[in-house]
């Protein structure tokens, strides 16, 4: 049946009348723009024209030099983003979803989803966008790899604002591809939010020990050393007034070794560290027993310290140490800490380089992950979870150049967040050790 043309036109003129009604609301800027442009034209002529260009000339430089920050904001990235939108977006956008298939058809009509506005900053552009009814926001999110290449950024994610409310942030360059320099010491420290090092969207890095365990992946050079003294370097206050303490074990005897006086118990061999481990879990076990019927979290205090154990090659205690003894119970007692240790004020910082079940069967029991660079494709999900190398956690692809680049997958978000741990160098260890090691070594015990 055929529309008739009556009913054609009648909507073709609605649809221009009401563009016309909601210009001036829709664009205001744009709009006083124009209608001052025309009436200096016509009332004022070529000089007219010349005056404002001048005045608005010498505004905007007053106004750039003045109040920078205001400046880039209202005007720098206001332009930046009305030309990303028609140069890259909106120019690209059909064929870049079509061939990511995030277009939909519906009898033989093509659907796409629709940008609704483009924001940008200094690192990144934000497009907002109403995917197609009937989608959903993870049918973006397994797309993430495919949408950054299609517009040529270095990453893709995806922030869920409502229903059929999606916002795709693109990266214009990489903001961790600068090394960072160990964070200063400080007099405060918050062990539920440490300061170890930077996110993709330049905010910094808070790693939560307190209340949770968390597991460090990444082959060799991958800058697992990072994580952990960058968080060691973050409790230094805690540790100093004795209501943390940090555990070490080191089977390779070179990476906490140097720092050995921060630790309250330290072990190397694999006897010394079952001990500390049963040792550990023996306190966590007394410190329950007396929280029965109480209280159900933990608080430090100098009576009841928060105790990180931290283990360096992991592995080497629940798969290649050669006594069968040792290594069952090596992974019982870890079992135990990271099962029951949480709410009592234990935690266990664990660090691994093969993340295979036959090397390491523990790792569902560490809720937050963290993923250095990796051998194979397959390990990302192994380490941070099904789905994860999907949502754009390409950790087998980072740059060998890049040491303490991540992925963390955290157990309140299974969205992987890109990030960067800040490098502590021997330097760094000992003046930690100079400062700090005589307070929190007066009682440890070395093994």
């Amino acid at each position: 049946m055929e529309t008739p043309g009556i009913v054609v036109l009648a909507s073709w003129i609605y649809r221009l009348v009401r563009l016309l009604v909601l210009l001036p609301f829709r664009f205001p800027v744009m709009v006083t723009s124009t209608v001052v442009v025309a009436a200096c034209w016509w009332y004022l002529s070529w000089p007219g024209l010349a005056a404002l260009a001048g005045v608005l000339a010498v505004v905007s430089l007053i106004w750039w030099r003045t109040w920078p920050h205001s400046y880039r904001y209202c005007v720098t990235w206001r332009l930046l983003a009305w030309w990303r939108h028609l140069a890259v977006y909106r120019r690209h956008w059909q064929p870049v979803l079509v061939i990511s298939g995030l277009a939909e058809s519906y009898q033989e009509r093509r659907y796409l989803p629709r940008i609704r506005s483009v924001r940008c900053n200094a690192r990144a552009d934000y497009v907002r966008v109403s995917p197609v009814a009937g989608t959903s926001p993870a049918d973006f999110e397994h797309r993430v790899v495919e949408l950054a290449h299609g517009f040529a950024a270095p990453s893709c994610r995806v922030t869920v604002n409502g229903p059929r409310d999606i916002t795709l942030e693109f990266l214009r360059h990489d903001t961790l591809a600068e090394p960072l320099d160990a964070f200063p010491m400080t007099h405060h420290v918050d062990l539920a939010a440490l300061s170890v090092g930077k996110r993709e969207d330049g905010t910094p890095w808070k790693l939560r020990l307190h209340g949770t365990h968390v597991l460090v992946v990444g082959v060799t050079g991958a800058g697992k050393g990072s994580v952990l003294w960058s968080a060691v370097r973050a409790m230094l206050p805690a540790i100093a007034d004795g209501t943390a303490q940090v555990w070490g074990i080191d089977p390779k005897r070179m990476e906490l070794a140097y720092g050995r006086s921060l630790f309250a118990r330290y072990a190397d061999t694999g006897e010394s560290a079952v001990a500390l481990l049963e040792h550990a879990v023996a306190q966590m076990q007394e410190r329950a027993e007396r929280y029965a019927g109480k209280q159900r979290s933990h608080s430090p205090t100098t009576a009841d310290p928060f105790v990180v154990v931290v283990l360096d090659e992991v592995a080497f205690l629940t798969a290649y140490h050669p006594d069968r003894d040792v290594r069952k119970r090596s992974e019982n007692a870890i079992a135990t800490l990271t099962s029951q240790g949480r709410s009592v004020g234990f935690c266990v910082l664990a660090a691994l380089q093969d993340p295979r079940k036959e090397v390491m069967n523990l790792r569902n029991l560490f809720p937050d992950k963290i993923a250095l660079r990796l051998d194979e494709a397959s390990q990302v999900d192994m380490v941070l979870g099904e789905g994860a190398r999907e949502r754009g956690a390409e950790a087998h692809l980072i740059d060998p150049t890049l040491p303490g680049v991540a992925y963390v997958r955290l157990e309140t978000s299974p969205a992987p967040v890109r990030v960067r741990a800040a490098f502590v160098s021997d330097e760094d260890i000992t003046t930690m050790t100079d400062i700090y090691g005589a307070a929190s070594s007066s009682d440890s015990e070395v093994a």
